[in-house]
């Protein structure tokens, strides 16, 4: 590998870090910062965040569709991405910096408002990776880097309330919003100038017959419920991480030193993952990472108070399988879209709007699901024990439940009907479909010459 692919590498994936940075302040600190520091209730809280969450989920096929639809001198990637920086920016300076006449609707607005704007910019992003090179293994690493940025920007939001030196959620915010403003446009900078954006030719799917991508492809119906299912696993101990430490372990001062134990350990197992993937196909490297996560979530239900050591040691062992479980499906998505686009259906930008639905309604399907089920348990919140009956309860919703659903993704993963050879041998059935329908008897004379050679 020369230089020019470690350039690639290193300036498609920067904006990861930036991106990532936004997750966790925007899911976890922010409701409770509007709730508890400028006093709305947390009815207004709540519905004014699902409005702004339920159209950011309808928004991403859609801002897929309309970004493989609209060309420019710019490139169509690079124009949304240009347009989407600047609304991100706006939103997150009033959403985490208000300022004027807090309420609802103001909350609901500028959530909306940075919302759409991390939308234009991380679809595109995401489908101009898919594009970016042919090469079967190449797409894996632009994945990599994609996501180990964004494991690092994680890493970076964890580390906030400790380099800031206060737990106070006004000043982690503050101090988001000032490292955004320059982190988010000097990481797209270098992909924006020196990255090149192939050309496409302009076909796209009528808004009308979205519905029939699910069909344009026969990996799309393989890979698509197995991330989706996948996503829900994840999601799921995402949403009860600080309940499950706090009530189970006991240990509420651990929770950032075990968060970032998980993520560095997803950052270091990315090289073994992308070694596996070029060994075994992604499709089985994906499958032995879930089961290794399996492996160390099976033993979580044994815990109890005081088990944070033991917990950690799970932390890394299932924080290693991350890089896989974020990198290689994305790259199988890849390989997807860039076959369609060869046949003449360039709709990337809509395939990764997809993934960006399924993400956020496994996100939102986690927590109807675990929070009703902690409630029918008896959960209570301002306790300072709970029942053992509810300690088991959030224990199985923790891992027992992401075990059962990641053990159908693994049976469905090792019997994936597409590996490099025949995704391979598509292409070139696609590419040989392609050259006889347009000049036949060009093709026909090739095949006459090497024949006789």
């Amino acid at each position: 590998m020369n230089a020019a692919h470690y350039r690639q590498l290193l300036f498609y994936g920067l904006p990861g870090l930036p991106l990532a940075m936004l997750g966790l302040p925007l899911y976890v600190y922010l409701p409770s910062f509007y709730a508890q520091s400028l006093g709305l209730s947390l009815t207004v809280v709540g519905m004014a965040l699902l409005a702004a969450r339920g159209l950011d989920v309808l928004t991403d096929p859609l801002i897929g569709w309309l970004n493989d639809k609209v060309h420019s001198r710019l490139g169509r990637r690079k124009l949304f991405m240009l347009l989407g920086t600047p609304l991100l920016l706006v939103g997150l300076e009033y959403l985490l910096r208000p300022t004027g006449k807090v309420d609802g609707f103001y909350l609901f607005f500028w959530s909306f408002i940075t919302y759409m704007g991390w939308t234009l910019v991380s679809i595109p992003w995401q489908a101009w990776g898919a594009e970016m090179t042919r090469d079967y293994h190449g797409k894996s690493a632009l994945s990599a880097s994609r996501e180990g940025f964004a494991i690092l920007g994680t890493v970076v939001v964890i580390s906030l309330p400790f380099l800031t030196g206060s737990p106070e959620a006004a000043t982690t915010l503050g101090t988001l919003a000032n490292l955004l403003w320059f982190l988010l446009p000097l990481s797209l900078l270098p992909a924006l100038v020196w990255l090149v954006e192939r050309r496409q030719e302009r076909r796209f799917a009528p808004l009308r017959k979205v519905g029939n991508i699910l069909s344009a492809h026969p990996a799309i119906r393989q890979l698509l419920p197995a991330y989706f299912i996948n996503s829900l696993a994840n999601a799921l101990p995402a949403t009860l991480f600080i309940l499950f430490v706090t009530h189970v372990l006991q240990t509420s001062e651990q929770v950032g030193v075990l968060l970032m134990v998980y993520f560095l350990s997803g950052v270091l197992g990315l090289p073994l993952w992308l070694w596996l993937a070029k060994r075994l196909d992604k499709s089985r490297a994906w499958a032995l990472a879930l089961i290794l996560s399996v492996a160390a979530f099976a033993f979580v239900p044994f815990l109890g108070a005081g088990d944070a050591g033991w917990f950690m040691v799970i932390c890394a062992v299932s924080g290693l399988a991350l890089g896989a479980d974020v990198a290689l499906p994305a790259s199988m998505q890849a390989d997807i879209a860039q076959q369609m686009q060869h046949q003449g259906n360039p709709n990337t930008g809509l395939l990764f709007g997809l993934w960006g639905l399924l993400t956020k309604l496994a996100l939102a399907l986690a927590v109807g699901i675990a929070f009703p089920l902690l409630d029918w348990a008896g959960f209570v919140q301002d306790a300072t024990t709970q029942t053992r009956t509810t300690l088991w309860g959030m224990a199985l919703l923790y891992a027992g439940l992401p075990v059962l659903l990641k053990s159908w993704v693994i049976w469905r993963m090792w019997h994936f009907p597409f590996s490099e050879v025949d995704f391979r041998d598509y292409w070139e059935m696609s590419y040989a479909n392609a050259l006889y329908s347009a000049y036949p008897s060009a093709l026909h004379r090739e095949r006459v010459q090497q024949h006789e050679d």
